[in-house]
């Protein structure tokens, strides 16, 4: 299983406008936990521009699922994002190199 971190970069007015999608957004981060696949997920709090979510799976297709289904990416609250490939040296569980 591979590591991924989805950066989310949002509009300045991120904050005022997601309460309108957050239950739907979060709704979809919570599936992806249930099944495994998201491990960590949240906000920068100062200043509020980027989000970080955590994954493990073996590819990046759940987290370019999870983008394409997000509302807060469909609704423009997300001015850009990134899947990054990361690579982990120290973690809970054993890590095979």
């Amino acid at each position: 299983m591979r590591y991924f971190a989805l950066v989310y970069h949002v509009v300045e007015d991120y904050v005022t406008r997601r309460g309108e999608y957050r239950d739907a957004h979060l709704e979809l981060a919570r599936a992806a936990h249930r099944r495994g696949e998201l491990l960590l997920g949240g906000a920068f709090t100062d200043p509020p521009d980027t989000a970080l979510l955590v994954w493990r799976c073996a590819d990046k297709t759940p987290v370019e699922a999870f983008v394409a289904a997000d509302p807060y990416v469909a609704n423009g609250l997300v001015a850009r994002w990134e899947i990054r490939d990361w690579k982990v040296v120290i973690a809970d569980q054993p890590m095979a190199f």
